[in-house]
């Protein structure tokens, strides 16, 4: 059968009345609209109302792992809400440090059918109550609810709603409308004010500029109309300025900042915001009112210097939290493309005399291998600041082949900028920007460019070490874990493993199997504190404890592997559930130190929590007991062991969770026991966020007959 085909940004039209409703209705300031594609890992910025683009480029895409309000409210399922700057400081550090003013936001997941969707953000004035009202819940509810069905609708006749490349920008509701003669009444009260005013759209652009105040910045009327001002006005491209209005525009709130006009004139700009645009008062200062700091004496700014700035600061605070290479890839291919209007992208680390691509966008995935491990003494630009460590622009091809004669014109771009990642004194890689028409590098871009790879540098270098330790510690891990589990007849046996999707891929997850008699077998699973090398080291020593002692009774079993971890004080805890079945009398005794409980599904379907008593961790207390506890395993009944990361979630109850863990299992119906693991990985994909590992193993007794064992 053919594949559906969906084209990005078609469908977008259906949800721009829901999500403007919702804005509405919550009174809110601006809203976002957040689609996850299917099978995709990062939220893609759809739908944008009330605020301008480019304050939301650097959230255009976000991933799903980044500590991000959007990210967490659908990883986790629940509603996040910041009421201040103080909340957003504390929990979004990254976010704070880019947005330092005064507003408050919501974020919900949009969920329909099993499948997460997107997220509904709402933000409001810094003047909001510290509490979200019920009446803004509801509407932010209602309209995840209808968009969720739009949505699911949508994809399931074969025409799925995909983001656009850019986000839709709609305009708010207006309340009214003027007729012509009070437009016209308007603009003439503007043009008798004293000084001058203009207007600005949602993205900054000049809707309305007064005579006067064309006068007083010195620009004809008609040139300021459909422009930014630092389009226009090179001098306007002011960091004061640009934090003034970014927070007019966030906080709602009335600001005010003196910007210097060439020569000696001060311009002071009374900025006022709402959610179809700005109103400034532009008033001539007065020598003694104007800054008297000579540092903001300054030759006038190169366009976009402020707004490179403020993404430069992002880009910093996302770098902090990236941990692997991929990491990095991701957070400089989405930052430094849209920041720069750049077309295409490539990075590239020295690897064993070779130039090796470990990213790109914009480019040819054919063009990217030809030019992948190309040796280091190459006579190209990518190679040549790797031995120099001195950044190249080339604003056109001719100008690349007088440096370079046997360049060969294959991307077919116009201009390109080759920067050297250097850290710590060491050049570590290379980075290459590349446009596709002429691209003139001013010295302030050069400059911000050059500091940028720097700063990417250091996080790359930080993030191949990180890489390099999780490799071991992957393989420390694989070589701990059973690599097949043994073929017991009468029982047919699935275990599934996940590393966690944040954080040290390495877990202390561990489980086991063991024949322990012509009709008896053990089984074991357990979970070490915390994610290490030093935890992977203690599974491994607890799976041999358990080993050594695997025909005695669960309760023994534990008490001893107890003694020993007691004795060996590695500063780590451990729970672990111990089983022995007795395939003759159809019979499992089962011991618990601190682990969750198991579930029992009998033949008919029906799932139930078995109840045991619950001793300490092991490694806490050498002289604790563990009690074992008999149940029936009938023919064809299914023993789920599972470890915490299949049922912990923040907020959640764990006895909850469990109940709704038992809920899917019996929902399963009567899945092959290899589709019953994948259901019980994907219900945890759904209701967890995955910041711990999870094991699961499926026991199934057989009706009679030979058993298979596989792994997966």
């Amino acid at each position: 059968m053919q594949s559906p085909v969906a084209i990005a940004g078609s469908g977008l039209e259906q949800l721009d009345l829901v999500l403007t409703e919702a804005v509405r209705e919550a009174g809110a300031t601006s809203g976002m609209l957040y689609l996850l594609p299917r099978g995709e890992q990062v939220l893609r910025l759809a739908t944008l109302t009330g605020v301008p683009q480019q304050i939301m480029t650097p959230w255009i895409r976000v991933r799903l792992a980044a500590p991000l309000p959007a990210s967490d409210a659908v990883r986790e399922h629940r509603l996040v809400w910041l009421s201040s700057q103080e909340e957003v400081a504390r929990r979004y550090p990254g976010t704070s440090l880019v947005l330092p003013y005064r507003f408050a936001i919501a974020a919900m997941p949009i969920t329909e059918g099993g499948t997460d969707w997107g997220c509904l953000a709402l933000g409001w004035s810094g003047s909001h109550l510290p509490q979200l009202a019920p009446d803004e819940r509801e509407a932010m509810e209602n309209c995840c609810r209808s968009l969720g069905m739009l949505l699911r609708s949508a994809d399931g006749m074969g025409r799925p709603v995909l983001p656009g490349t850019q986000p839709r920008l709609l305009q708010p509701q207006r309340a009214r409308t003027p007729s012509r003669e009070a437009a016209l009444a308007a603009a003439d009260f503007a043009q008798r004010l004293p000084g001058g005013c203009c207007s600005l759209d949602v993205q900054g652009r000049v809707s309305f500029v007064s005579d006067n105040a064309a006068e007083m910045l010195g620009a004809e009327a008609s040139e300021l109309q459909g422009a930014t001002l630092r389009e226009v006005l090179p001098w306007m491209d002011d960091p004061v300025f640009e934090d003034r209005y970014r927070s007019a525009v966030i906080s709602r709130e009335s600001t005010s900042c003196s910007v210097l006009k060439p020569p000696d004139d001060w311009l002071t700009f009374y900025i006022h915001a709402d959610g179809h645009g700005v109103s400034m008062r532009i008033v001539s200062a007065a020598t003694d009112e104007a800054p008297d700091s000579a540092s903001l004496l300054r030759p006038p700014a190169s366009p976009g210097r402020a707004t490179a700035l403020y993404y430069l600061v992002h880009l910093a605070a996302t770098l902090t939290e990236a941990l692997g290479v991929q990491d990095v890839v991701e957070h400089v291919t989405d930052e430094i493309m849209p920041v720069f209007r750049a077309q295409a992208l490539a990075l590239m680390v020295a690897d064993e005399g070779r130039l090796r691509i470990i990213g790109h966008r914009g480019y040819p995935a054919e063009l990217m291998r030809e030019f992948d491990a190309a040796p280091l003494d190459a006579d190209t630009p990518a190679s040549h600041i790797l031995t120099t460590g001195i950044p190249r622009f080339f604003t056109s091809f001719a100008e690349l082949k007088r440096a370079y004669p046997k360049a060969v014109l294959r991307d077919y771009k116009s201009s390109w900028a080759f920067l050297p990642l250097i850290a710590s004194g060491r050049i570590v890689g290379s980075l290459v920007l590349a446009y596709d028409r002429t691209h003139t590098f001013a010295e302030d871009e050069r400059s911000i460019l050059t500091a940028l790879a720097g700063l990417i540098a250091q996080a790359l270098d930080r993030a191949r070490l990180y890489d390099s330790t999780q490799d071991l510690a992957r393989s420390l891990q694989a070589s701990l874990l059973p690599q097949a589990l043994p073929h017991v007849p009468g029982l047919k046996v699935v275990a599934r493993y996940l590393p966690a999707t944040r954080g040290m891929d390495i877990g202390g997850d561990f489980y086991d199997v063991m024949r322990d008699g012509p009709a008896s077998t053990a089984v074991t699973i357990g979970d070490v504190q915390g994610h290490s090398v030093s935890a992977a080291a203690l599974m491994g020593q607890v799976r041999t404890a358990v080993h050594a002692t695997a025909g005695s009774p669960p309760g023994e079993v534990l008490s001893r592997t107890n003694r020993l971890l007691t004795d060996l004080d590695p500063g780590l805890f451990t729970s672990c559930l111990h089983a022995r079945l007795d395939l003759v009398r159809h019979r499992a005794c089962l011991a618990s130190a601190g682990h969750p409980p198991p579930l029992l599904r009998h033949a008919d379907g029906h799932t139930e929590v078995i109840d045991l008593p619950v001793g300490l961790l092991l490694g806490i207390d050498s002289a604790a007991d563990y009690a074992t506890t008999e149940v029936d395993l009938p023919p064809g009944a299914v023993l789920v062991f599972y470890t915490d990361g299949l049922v912990e979630a923040p907020r959640t109850d764990p006895d909850e969770a469990t109940a709704a863990l038992a809920d899917a299992v019996a929902r399963a119906g009567n899945q092959p026991m290899e589709a019953l693991a994948d259901t019980l990985v994907q219900h945890a994909s759904r209701h967890t966020p995955r910041l711990d590992d999870l094991a699961v193993l499926l026991i199934q007794t057989s009706h009679g007959g030979p058993a298979s064992v596989r792994q997966g």
